[in-house]
């Protein structure tokens, strides 16, 4: 493979990516059909993490973040640094160096198919970062990757520009060609919530209000009045 950098990518819409920041992780992957949900092991780094932001892409080599430092120049404000490697890797390939470099910045966050390191300085910084694991394992900067390709991290497809959305629920990848259609979608899902939310607080069953004892019946459930 032929390694590269891309100086100049396509940004989804910074607006949309806003108001999907703000609906959050569960209503935005529900509302696009239940997609690009990233692997439940990317876990935010504090539990008031969250981010909003087109992606930035990195590909390093596993136990190396050469090429993290080579993205760092190429990251506008808003934008979400997305690190993935070519094998499996937890070695702490981040710490609070490269995200003072990011913050200086504007970088909003980082997503890591790896492990970061100096959680308790990032925290400080209130810098959001979901990972793979967290180590104090080192890395080496010796071996070449690529920047702003298309690239697979935690299971999900992420393209140069693609809108990521991180909070406790996780991340979740939004194909920049589809935020306008997407936001749209969660709007209205929030929206008929809101109204189910209030049939249930005036005490409403789910089994009813969602039509389900019609389902159980089909299934061939049986109401006893008590155990034989």
């Amino acid at each position: 493979m032929k390694h590269r950098i891309v100086r100049n990518i396509r940004r989804a819409d910074a607006e949309g990516v806003k108001l999907l920041g703000q609906m959050g992780v569960a209503t935005v992957h529900e509302a696009q059909g239940r997609t690009g949900l990233l692997a439940p092991y990317m876990r935010p780094i504090y539990t008031s993490a969250r981010v909003a932001g087109p992606a930035v892409t990195v590909l390093c080599q596993a136990g190396d973040n050469l090429m993290i430092h080579a993205a760092v120049e190429l990251c506008q404000a808003g934008d979400v640094l997305v690190v993935t490697c070519t094998a499996e890797s937890t070695d702490g390939m981040f710490g609070d160096l490269l995200a003072t470099s990011l913050r200086s910045r504007g970088v909003a966050g980082l997503v890591i198919n790896a492990g970061v390191r100096d959680v308790a300085d990032l925290t400080a910084m209130d810098f959001p970062v979901w990972s793979k694991a967290i180590s104090a394992m080192g890395t080496v900067k010796a071996t070449l990757g690529s920047v702003n390709i298309p690239i697979t991290c935690a299971e999900q497809l992420i393209r140069p520009g693609d809108a990521v959305i991180g909070d406790l629920d996780g991340v979740v990848v939004v194909p920049r060609e589809d935020v306008a259609e997407v936001v749209k979608a969660s709007q209205q899902r929030i929206a008929k919530e809101e109204k189910n939310r209030e049939r249930l607080r005036a005490g409403e069953a789910g089994l009813d209000m969602y039509g389900l004892r019609a389902k159980l019946k089909d299934l061939g459930v049986v109401y006893v009045d008590q155990e034989d």
